[in-house]
């Protein structure tokens, strides 16, 4: 008797474990099932076990971790991918703007009958959109550079006094030739801020260029101490911007230029903010009554 109950019992047993493995197998097989479908990209739902497991149920949840940096990889890739074709598009209708004027230029030259004086006016447009071309492949140069860290910057005391003084004299013509009503307040005796020398010049240039090709009426420049840093203003006057363009202003290829006629192509202002981040500065954009800023913090 005790054999047929003990045989009773392991039958029961036996009959239980295969039912337990059963169910295991069509929880993995499940989930094996669902994986496929997440890898296909048919569904993006987590995996889960049907019947509980908690070995399992831990090494799906690893799985799941996995496919869910997978999912974000392949985000940032496609969107990584979106922009490196809309660069493209911006970059070659940017090149092929001043590209046509000079061609068309040319051909207009060729004309036998064209007048020296016309002529003479024809080459000077030609030599000034070439110049524009040249600045424009210098610039997607350096910025890739600069992204790319190969543009080497040595931070040592500078004294951007003499750096942005020195500057403004050298842009003195351009700025009284265009009819700038200009306001020029540079505190003296600041202690050196620790940056690099050419890029300090690189950021002042761009910044004057970019005021100077966009701005109109009233430009501000400032330059004075807050605290343990050092702040640079430059502001002019521009009804070309709005509070919508600002989170985008230092992007490489934004433009205010809706008709994309060459006149801006955004370089400038993305190279000043790669090389302020690389000096260890701070530099924000502002807009307020019609004045468009452009603060640089220099940390001391």
């Amino acid at each position: 008797m005790a054999i047929i109950l003990l045989c009773i019992l392991l039958a029961v047993v036996c009959a239980g474990l295969s039912l337990w493995v059963w169910t295991q197998h069509r929880a993995l097989k499940g989930a094996a099932e669902q994986l496929e479908e997440l890898v296909r990209g048919d569904s993006t739902t987590r995996l889960r076990m049907v019947v509980p497991n908690r070995a399992a149920e831990e090494l799906l949840e690893q799985v799941n971790r996995l496919l869910e940096q997978r999912r974000e990889d392949q985000s940032l890739w496609l969107e990584r991918e979106r922009s490196l074709r809309q660069q493209i598009a911006n970059v070659s209708h940017d090149l092929r703007t001043p590209l046509t004027s000079i061609l068309g230029y040319l051909q207009l030259m060729e004309g036998e009958n064209l007048p020296e004086e016309e002529r003479r006016e024809y080459l000077a447009v030609v030599e000034s959109r070439a110049k524009a071309l040249q600045s424009l492949i210098a610039g997607f140069y350096d910025l890739s550079r600069l992204e790319g860290g190969e543009y080497p910057l040595e931070r040592e005391p500078v004294n951007l006094y003499t750096s942005l003084s020195g500057l403004l004299a050298a842009f003195y013509n351009d700025f009284t030739d265009r009819g700038f009503d200009m306001t020029v307040e540079l505190e003296e005796n600041l202690p050196p801020v620790l940056a690099d020398s050419g890029g300090v010049l690189r950021v002042f240039t761009n910044l004057i260029r970019n005021a100077l090709d966009h701005g109109k009426g009233r430009m501000t420049i400032k330059l004075y101490r807050e605290g343990e840093q050092v702040v640079t203003l430059f502001a002019n006057e521009t009804d070309e911007l709005t509070e919508e363009d600002l989170p985008r202003v230092f992007d490489r290829f934004f433009t205010s230029d809706k008709m994309r006629t060459g006149r801006n192509t955004g370089l400038g202002l993305a190279i000043v903010r790669t090389l302020t981040q690389q000096m260890g500065c701070g530099v924000t954009a502002t807009l307020e009554d019609g004045m468009f800023a452009i603060r640089v913090t220099w940390p001391l």
